[in-house]
């Protein structure tokens, strides 16, 4: 019988890991369970994605708001610090401030607006047209934004997040202070001394404020990237992809994850004598139409996955192979042409007419967003993601 199932992505749950579990065992013995029980039968090129979060967890990977606030301490001594793009996020951000400004006199938070980085909106951008507003050269203080504006709550959250996060820095015992900017110079005059926090624009931040003069600058990835006081820590991303655990204790990123796909992966390969490839993923890269949020808020989609799947997409559209190339056939004429054709594709298919439309991203950033997709963030309880078929194409 003709083959009619493409690709099929299963959510496997898990026991709820903890600090010191073996991570590789435990998803190695929760793909093998779900075998055994039939849900599926292993395949050469199959893929088990495994979320950020539980890797983490076992690793131990916390710190806490103190261990933040000595590392800031030591970077901005008793300077007032620019915060900078910081996303507008309880889970993901708050806690940071919370740390930050316990370890300084006094914080200046600069805001972009009319939303941050990811999409999470401040005010429409239409309001600002109405109000005669150039968000790439005009600097808000609170009082002209507040006069303008007043008072708005996130869309989804019901978060006045302007408040909330002076709040926050406030009740760390920080001085704060509020602007509105989207040029990173505009916080040079209010302080030399900046953390920028904005997650993939960072190194251009960086380069702008020290070629005009910034005395200190650091970026997200700069704090918590050695251990604090025994803290957990992450030697590339810092503080980047890092999520609330409790009011003052944060998750970071998982650390030297690699040996862990790794080993996973050759585990796999000695129970069912297949190739499986195998990722850690956090967020997905994909933005929602209709909150305007984009979902990248970790730095990379992934931090670790083994060899196959490096690279890129080498496929071609179909549509077009149909309306252009075998424009004249139909039925199975046409369906082995077209089979034939993508049989003998090149191996590299970048530049070519044949592949426009196909997506031109990375297979880590494609297969992330699956896995996030699939697993959710709330308590659908499947941080283990079992996907087959995703490397097939029309002929297999």
């Amino acid at each position: 019988m003709e083959r009619v199932i493409g690709t099929v992505t299963r959510g496997l749950r898990c026991p709820i890991i903890n600090e010191g579990d073996s991570i590789e065992a435990i998803v190695v013995d929760s793909v093998m369970k779900a075998i055994d029980q039939g849900e599926f039968v292993p395949q050469d090129k199959d893929i088990v994605a495994v979320t950020e979060s539980i890797v983490a967890r076992a690793q131990g990977n916390y710190a806490t708001t103190a261990q933040i606030a000595t590392d800031i301490q030591d970077k901005f001594g008793d300077e007032t610090v620019g915060v900078i793009f910081p996303i507008l996020s309880r889970n993901r951000f708050a806690t940071l401030l919370r740390g930050i400004s316990m370890g300084a006199k006094k914080v200046v938070i600069m805001f972009s607006y009319p939303s941050d980085e990811v999409g999470n909106h401040l005010v429409e951008l239409d309001h600002l047209d109405e109000k005669g507003i150039n968000p790439w050269t005009d600097v808000l203080d609170e009082k002209t934004f507040r006069d303008h504006f007043g008072y708005q709550k996130h869309t989804f959250t019901g978060v006045d997040y302007i408040d909330y996060y002076k709040e926050v820095a406030e009740e760390a015992g920080a001085e704060c202070e509020v602007i509105f900017a989207n040029n990173a110079k505009a916080i040079l005059n209010y302080t030399k001394h900046v953390l920028a926090c904005d997650i993939h624009t960072r190194v251009r931040t960086k380069r702008i404020l020290k070629a005009e003069g910034a005395e200190t600058v650091h970026t997200l990835d700069d704090i918590l990237n050695h251990s604090i006081d025994g803290s957990g820590f992450n030697g590339e991303y810092g503080l980047l992809g890092s999520n609330k655990s409790t009011e003052d204790r944060v998750k970071l990123f998982p650390h030297n994850a690699q040996p862990v796909v790794d080993r996973i992966q050759q585990t796999l390969s000695e129970k069912t004598g297949k190739q499986i490839e195998v990722m850690v993923y956090g967020d997905g890269a994909f933005k929602d139409p209709a909150g305007k949020i984009w979902e990248l808020a970790d730095p990379v989609v992934s931090p670790a996955f083994t060899t196959g799947l490096d690279g890129t997409p080498n496929e071609v559209k179909l549509k077009y192979l149909a309306d252009n190339n075998f424009s004249d056939l139909k039925g199975d004429e046409l369906k082995n042409a077209i089979s034939n054709y993508i049989r003998n594709k090149q191996d590299d298919l970048v530049g070519h007419m044949e592949a426009q439309g196909t997506t031109p991203r990375r297979l880590t950033d494609l297969i992330g967003s699956l896995a996030d997709l699939t697993s959710g963030s709330g308590d659908k309880g499947t941080p283990i993601v079992y996907i087959q078929g995703y490397f097939d194409n029309y002929t297999v």
